[in-house]
């Protein structure tokens, strides 16, 4: 499997990743979260893991059951995380545990590097066997409720490391922290190359014009990524520039809220012809890869990112992006050079119709933005990454490369 990135990934990270597959044959690495479908951490697992085993390495994939109780909890804590104030009581805090604590039971925690992936499984800690234990943040936690944070850190800070995505999201925790964005997969159904009559096909199938410009935002609907603000850019551009706006997404059975924000999103649309709104099903892949593919302007006005994948799924097909200046998108947009970061509704409607009116300008940063992300937003680099990171910590802080 490996040998397919040759001539697409860097050829560094592929020879790295080769003599990390050497050293860590045959030993166990599972990863932990909390859904299988819907968002970005279910979608790199499922790529990474077939790689993993490609290297050599036992990897493995668990995800944890909860109730409706502790998926509402689960998402008042990541919302804190975030900043916005959530009331958690103790009984809530307890049943976070109680459902790990269930969870523990059922699974085998048994590995020789263990990955958990967010808030929601964090309190497995408590039942470890073996091996080192690692807590994945993929969350803006920049600034987060103290409170919150502090009952957090009783499980976290219990890890023998921590990831973060972006430094700024790193808070002392009184154990090693690591840096490591997320990424994509440059060959799976969401970004490989279509053909012209695929991209067709699913423009009529949405009844998506192909003859007018298309603004797309790709996401959850969840008020942080800030649909309602993309409608009001878009009714901005309007005015002036003929368009059609798409807001696609796929719901996460880890996300209570999602039919909320979905409901306010489409009675904020009201009956304009011109906004498709589209809820697709679970591994929805091959139909965001056409509507990315024919977007002439692609959007993540995110309020708060973890980091937003969708910014480096569209850089690698080649589209110009406008990005929430927030999170993980700095890190993905260099302004005005492989994209524009936005603050406000005005500014993004005032980049819209810049892309639109200059489509040289757009190709230039879209061609632009493919090449970053080849060099810092491929699969490959994430894995070399983690694969890296185990091996430091086994290994008193050296690299593999050193002899």
């Amino acid at each position: 499997m490996i040998t397919q990135y040759s001539g697409i990934a860097p050829k560094g990270d592929l020879i790295l990743l080769h003599k990390l597959g050497e050293k860590l044959n045959n030993r166990s690495f599972l990863h932990i979260n909390s859904t299988r479908a819907g968002g970005g951490v279910a979608e790199i697992l499922q790529r990474m893991i077939p790689i993993l085993k490609d290297l050599g390495i036992d990897a493995r994939w668990e995800v944890i059951e909860g109730d409706e109780k502790f998926f509402d909890v689960t998402k008042k804590i990541h919302n804190s995380l975030q900043g916005n104030f959530e009331n958690i009581t103790d009984d809530m805090w307890r049943h976070h545990y109680e459902v790990n604590r269930a969870n523990a039971g059922r699974l085998n925690l048994d590995a020789d590097a263990v990955l958990i992936h967010d808030p929601q499984p964090s309190p497995l800690i408590e039942f470890r066997k073996s091996g080192k234990w690692i807590w994945r943040c993929h969350i803006d936690v920049s600034h987060p409720l103290k409170e919150v944070w502090d009952y957090l850190l009783r499980y976290c800070g219990k890890y023998d490391a921590a990831v973060f995505s972006v430094a700024k999201f790193a808070r002392a925790m009184g154990t090693d922290e690591f840096i490591i964005p997320p990424s994509i997969d440059p060959i799976s159904e969401k970004n490989r190359e279509l053909a012209n009559e695929e991209i067709i096909e699913t423009l009529n199938k949405f009844q998506i014009p192909n003859d007018r410009p298309v603004i797309l935002q790709v996401s959850r609907f969840d008020r942080f990524k800030d649909p309602i603000g993309v409608i009001k850019a878009y009714r901005m551009v309007k005015k002036y520039n003929d368009c059609v706006l798409v807001l696609a997404g796929s719901p996460a059975s880890d996300d209570p809220e999602g039919d909320i924000v979905l409901k306010e999103v489409q009675d904020y649309a009201s009956d304009d012809a011109d906004i498709r709104i589209l809820l697709l099903p679970p591994f929805s892949d091959k139909d965001i890869n056409a509507l990315q593919r024919a977007a002439t302007v692609v959007l993540q006005k995110s309020l708060k990112e973890g980091f937003g994948l969708t910014v480096s799924e569209a850089m690698w097909k080649g589209k110009p992006v406008i990005g929430g200046a927030t999170g993980g998108i700095p890190l993905q947009i260099i302004h005005g050079v492989t994209g524009f970061l936005v603050h406000s509704e005005e500014g993004a409607a005032f980049r819209i119709r810049q892309f639109l009116n200059n489509p040289e300008m757009a190709h230039r940063m879209g061609e632009q933005g493919r090449e970053y992300v080849r060099t810092n937003f491929l699969i490959t680099r994430q894995v070399r990454d983690y694969l890296s990171v185990w091996y430091a910590m086994e290994n008193k802080g050296r690299s593999v490369l050193e002899l």
